[in-house]
């Protein structure tokens, strides 16, 4: 399964993160996408969690 940061996010005082990761769904079998915007260092977490 692919897994990517897209983008970097600034705002006024936090540095934010976009992730997107696909996931396969358990009813259809078909993949779809995540996204999610977070710190960096929930990052990795995101991408462990299923």
């Amino acid at each position: 399964m692919a897994k990517k940061t897209v983008a970097s996010l600034q705002t006024s005082s936090k540095r934010l993160t976009k992730a997107i990761k696909m996931v396969k769904s358990p009813k259809t079998g078909a993949y779809m996408f995540v996204e999610s915007i977070m710190v960096p260092e929930l990052a990795d977490e995101f991408f462990n969690k299923k």
